[in-house]
């Protein structure tokens, strides 16, 4: 009988403790007001598609389609006296035409980072603020003007071959 309550206890204090020791590890986590803050702070501004042409020696070699878009911050850019799509998009231009950012010819060497990186700079120098936080590529494709003016066969069955008799129509019916 003895055993049977020691034996009780034992379980007893295994479960209060490991019941206190939950409770105090399962403390609600430290919040950073100032993170939530500037989180708060910050708006997601979607981009347009952008279509810039790639120049070479011969003219245009291609197409370069860019969809981004942006973590940026409510109060500034409530400020642009130009609506922010519209700024960012001739920004684009002026980084990627002007300045030639992206070489196409060397499609190894580009560096993602490096590119968002240089975008959020320009953007940031042109507003004269800290405006964009983050930039989120969702779309870069090069077309070739190759591809668009060539463009490759579409691939089907061929169903029959050959001649294909005439089908007279049918004569109409007086009246059944």
């Amino acid at each position: 009988m003895i055993k049977l309550i020691g034996t009780g206890v034992w379980v007893l204090a295994i479960t209060l403790a490991a019941v206190y020791f939950s409770l105090t590890m399962a403390s609600a986590p430290k919040v950073d007001t100032e993170a939530a803050a500037r989180e708060a702070a910050m708006e997601f501004v979607t981009g347009y598609t952008t279509t810039v042409p790639v120049l070479g020696k011969d003219g245009v070699n291609g197409y370069l389609l860019t969809k981004l878009a942006y973590k940026a911050n409510k109060e500034l850019a409530a400020k642009q006296v130009v609506p922010l799509p519209q700024m960012i998009t001739d920004e684009l231009y002026t980084l990627l035409v002007g300045n030639k950012m992206i070489d196409v010819t060397s499609t190894g060497n580009f560096d993602l980072d490096a590119f968002r990186g240089v975008v959020k700079e320009g953007l940031n120098r042109r507003f004269g603020a800290e405006v964009i936080a983050e930039v989120y590529v969702e779309q870069i494709d090069f077309i070739t003007t190759a591809s668009i003016e060539d463009p490759a066969p579409k691939k089907g069955v061929t169903l029959l071959k050959g001649d294909v008799p005439e089908v007279k129509p049918a004569e109409k019916s007086g009246g059944h």
